[in-house]
């Protein structure tokens, strides 16, 4: 497994620690302002180029069936949008990195449980302080009983303040017996 595992595992965590529990984290990339990694995201998220996000994906998926804590995820989550957003774009960015991994970790890839109940302004135009505001208590659980006992893996395409990946497993911990683990495209230094 690759070195970037470990040391950005660490960088998660350090995001989360004493906020919310989760098993395991990790992220492909660093990114960095101007960077080749926003470049990538930004044609992902703004130009339509959806294969970004499976090849990332393929990519992550190989790198995590070779770590014992990642084979045994049941389901694959992604962060949902909201469904007007989802309209504005056409499609849920970290859908196909989503589905790729969880063909690599051979589990179900379910976009239809983790909801996005309120419609606010884009994240990223919006100031670091003000985004964890701007994300409690905007995401909500359907068909809760799917995922009694099972262990998931929660995918984003970045980590900036963590508030987005928070206000989701916040949603998701009421479920009995949850494992919930995070898998990111990138993480801003």
């Amino acid at each position: 497994m690759g070195n970037f595992h470990n040391v950005n595992a660490k960088k998660i965590e350090k995001v989360f620690y004493g906020r919310i529990k989760i098993e395991n984290a990790t992220s492909l990339f660093v990114f960095q302002k101007d960077g080749l990694v926003q470049n990538l995201i930004h044609n992902l998220k703004y130009r339509g180029r959806q294969e970004i996000g499976e090849e990332l994906g393929k990519w992550l998926g190989e790198e995590l069936v070779q770590v014992s804590d990642y084979q045994l995820i049941d389901y694959v989550l992604p962060v949902p949008l909201h469904r007007k957003r989802l309209l504005e774009r056409g499609y849920n960015q970290v859908e196909k990195f989503g589905i790729e991994i969880a063909k690599k970790l051979n589990a179900k890839y379910i976009d239809y449980i983790l909801k996005k109940i309120s419609y606010n302004q884009k994240q990223s135009k919006r100031g670091r302080g003000t985004r964890w505001v701007n994300t409690s208590e905007t995401y909500g659980i359907q068909d809760e009983s799917l995922l009694v006992n099972a262990h998931i893996l929660l995918v984003d395409d970045i980590v900036t303040t963590g508030a987005t990946l928070e206000a989701c497993v916040q949603a998701l911990q009421s479920i009995p017996g949850i494992k919930i683990s995070i898998a990111t495209m990138a993480i801003t230094e």
